[in-house]
């Protein structure tokens, strides 16, 4: 029986024949153990379609293959080409795209794929350094049921952080609007090639039934406008796109301090806050 190739001889064995090394530049680190990939493949929903951000050599993509009608990887490093195609050459529900993911357009990705699949997933490693802007790019989306990211463990722990909480964020308002979130298990970091010095997290965001109806490009930009300087209070934040009576007077209407700082404002107060400055301006898009 052949070896998993995220087993960790079999992850040497590719990298020494095919004269790779793991790049700071695009923050890899492979993952080298079988049972995390098959486990993750296995509780990613992916059935269907699934989409898999930085698929380095492979290891969680083989899994996903056995899993999925269809794998679509995104992969921005061309140096992978070789060991990628002789590790899928003969898997035909592998697509591997030689992209930078933040540079897709998505929105028209995803009307084609919704003619031929009715559930759409998104299953992947996502290297450090763009974890955030990928996450933003996707929750864009609101035909993705399920999301399954290993992250570091830091940012995994903003997505699940309570209002006051020193890890409450823009990324925590935005997942819990529109998604149930899931902490699933920790893996060490002695669980890649190279191993970093930090945990990471695997974490699963599942789409609500009930999520808000307005245009989540606006909202999610307001979040991030309102999270801009996080030791400035909302007003502050809000003065570069609206004038101080416009942001004094919304606050009153949803009964929060004009003294209030980011993180001390929930996720409901967001939406609400939201609903009200866009709908005085008209320009809130359902």
């Amino acid at each position: 029986m052949a070896k998993a190739i995220s087993s960790p001889s079999k992850t040497k064995e590719l990298l020494a024949s095919y004269g790779l090394k793991a790049k700071k530049g695009f923050g890899q680190n492979f993952l080298v153990d079988p049972m995390i990939t098959k486990k993750v493949a296995q509780v990613a929903e992916a059935e269907e379609l699934v989409i898999e951000i930085g698929p380095g050599i492979g290891g969680l993509t083989e899994q996903l293959s056995l899993i999925a009608k269809k794998v679509i990887a995104y992969e921005i490093d061309e140096s992978l080409k070789d060991v990628l195609y002789d590790n899928f050459k003969d898997a035909k529900n592998v697509l591997i795209y030689f992209r930078d993911f933040l540079q897709v357009d998505l929105t028209k990705e995803m009307q084609s794929w919704q003619k031929t699949f009715t559930k759409i997933s998104v299953c992947a490693n996502l290297p450090y350094y763009i974890t955030s802007p990928v996450l933003f790019k996707l929750f864009e989306q609101s035909n993705i049921t399920t999301i399954t990211v290993m992250v570091q463990k830091e940012v995994g722990d903003r997505f699940y952080a309570k209002v006051h909480d020193s890890e409450y964020s823009a990324l925590s308002v935005e997942a819990q609007s529109y998604y149930q979130i899931k902490k699933l298990f920790v893996v060490p970091g002695r669980s890649f090639n190279p191993s970093p010095k930090v945990d990471s997290l695997i974490v699963q965001l599942r789409r609500k039934e009930e999520i808000p109806s307005f245009n989540r490009s606006l909202y999610f930009q307001f979040v991030r406008d309102c999270f801009s300087q996080r030791r400035k209070t909302i007003r502050n934040n809000l003065q570069k796109k609206y004038t101080i009576d416009e942001i004094e007077k919304v606050l009153s209407i949803c009964n929060i301090s004009i003294n209030q700082r980011p993180q001390n404002v929930s996720v409901e107060q967001y939406q609400k806050l939201f609903e009200v400055l866009y709908e005085r301006k008209s320009i809130c898009q359902n």
